[in-house]
């Protein structure tokens, strides 16, 4: 497997001095949930979407230095799907982002997407504990092209520093 998407590459390059040294294992976390996107959906037409979203997830960890970023982010969305003229996109894209940390199924508006990029990510954030139908082969090709160098670790210290700071609101992104 040798995956590239265009529209990854592009958000991520505007993002890349933001993100600094943390590129790369953001980058690969964002193709791991991109493909998984892809192997849940198997309709396939909303590949531009999840592109947009998986970048865009989590980026306010980075631009707004904070582990509460699921708001950030969703304005992030919003600013850039504005810039391309995706405005029709925004509540879709902007519902992925916002219930990625769902902790039961999401049955709202735009069930199928919003349901399958917060399968996605919960399938790269518990490392494959998570299969959702996939086998692990299929799984371990991604994480192979896409290695972790270091993100789950990397969200764990960001969470420790937030439980210190925040004991009463440890984990800001999870919804109910």
């Amino acid at each position: 497997m040798n995956y590239s998407n265009a529209i990854v590459e592009d958000l991520m390059r505007q993002f890349k001095n933001v993100i600094g040294k943390d590129f790369e294992k953001y980058r690969n976390h964002v193709y791991r949930v991109f493909i998984n996107c892809l192997l849940l959906d198997n309709e396939k037409t909303n590949e531009e979407k999840y592109s947009i979203a998986a970048v865009l997830h989590d980026i306010g960890i980075w631009t707004n230095n904070t582990i509460d970023y699921i708001d950030p982010s969703v304005i992030r969305a919003r600013q850039y799907l504005t810039s391309v003229g995706k405005d029709e996109w925004a509540e879709e894209i902007t519902q992925m982002i916002y219930w990625h940390h769902k902790i039961k199924c999401y049955n709202g508006d735009y069930k199928q997407t919003v349901e399958t990029f917060r399968r996605a990510d919960l399938m790269d954030v518990s490392l494959g504990l998570f299969k959702f139908g996939n086998n692990h082969n299929t799984l371990k090709d991604s994480k192979k092209q896409f290695p972790n160098k270091g993100f789950h670790v990397f969200l764990l210290k960001k969470l420790g520093v937030n439980f210190i700071r925040h004991p009463l609101n440890p984990l800001p992104m999870f919804k109910r």
